[in-house]
């Protein structure tokens, strides 16, 4: 079984990786890495249209008592795009690191690693970009540094994931599609887009079982109420994660090597 330690010896690999990846993303694209910012801003845009101005959500009022329905949907955005991308790319890393395991030996987790450095970027160019837009609005406080730990927090709870579904892909291409359609689901049935006050309280229940949700709303309190997650937030965040990427890590580790041939 591969070590953190072992895949960390091939760090300079893992940094060459990721470049390739960033090189490769916007390649003959005549906006280039503008698009990193127009695809998230469109999304806000659709979406603060739909459901703040046409459904009329209502936002709780952020730390400094003004309601603003986009930045409330946009600090549930980032954590959202963080958790869908890393799962996605971990899943097209590993099918696309085959010509590269079959010819030399390296821990198979490093083209995953790679993969999630590139969306952690991405991530961290969102929330930097939502960090302006709350300096400029007076929505600030110290609690901003909190989003470190709940994007490495996260980062493992995806990570883990992303490794069984990269490793199921290989052996059925269908995960990769039933991936997709999952996440619609999640993304939906997760507090993104709404509050959770307007869930009926016979589901809310269900849906506060959502883990996804936990990171989303400890999100809003640092940036938009400018406050600390609960305790229990921080438990569910922390457990969460840690049983992710530990199991991930575990299953991963002990079948790759047997489906590397099929790559």
């Amino acid at each position: 079984m591969s070590t953190p330690a072992q895949v960390w010896s091939y760090r300079t690999l893992i940094a060459n990786l990721a470049q390739r990846d960033l090189k490769a993303r916007y390649k003959k694209s005549v906006l280039g890495w503008v698009w990193s910012l127009i695809n998230p801003a469109a999304t806000l845009g659709i979406y603060t249209v739909v459901f703040g101005f046409f459904l009329r959500a209502e936002p709780p009022a952020a730390g400094n008592g003004d309601k603003s329905f986009a930045l409330y949907l946009f600090c549930g955005l980032v954590v959202w795009n963080l958790f869908a991308g890393v799962i996605n790319t971990s899943i097209a890393s590993f099918q696309t690191a085959g010509p590269l395991l079959t010819r030399t030996y390296f821990p198979p987790e490093c083209p995953m690693v790679a993969g999630l450095a590139t969306v952690l970027l991405q991530a961290l160019i969102e929330v930097g970009i939502l960090f302006a837009v709350m300096v400029l609005i007076g929505n600030v406080s110290w609690t901003a540094v909190i989003v470190v730990p709940i994007f490495a927090l996260m980062s493992c709870f995806a990570f883990g994931i992303g490794l069984v579904l990269g490793l199921a892909n290989i052996r059925f291409r269908d995960v990769n599609y039933l991936v997709g359609i999952g996440l619609q689901v999640l993304f939906y049935a997760t507090p993104i887009v709404y509050p959770l006050t307007i869930v009926p309280d016979e589901y809310r229940r269900f849906m506060e079982l959502n883990p996804v949700g936990s990171f989303v709303y400890a999100m809003r309190q640092v940036l938009y109420s400018l406050d600390v997650p609960t305790l229990g937030n921080w438990v569910v965040m922390v457990l969460t994660a840690a049983i992710s990427l530990v199991g991930g890590w575990v299953i991963f580790s002990r079948w790759a090597p047997t489906v590397i041939e099929e790559l």
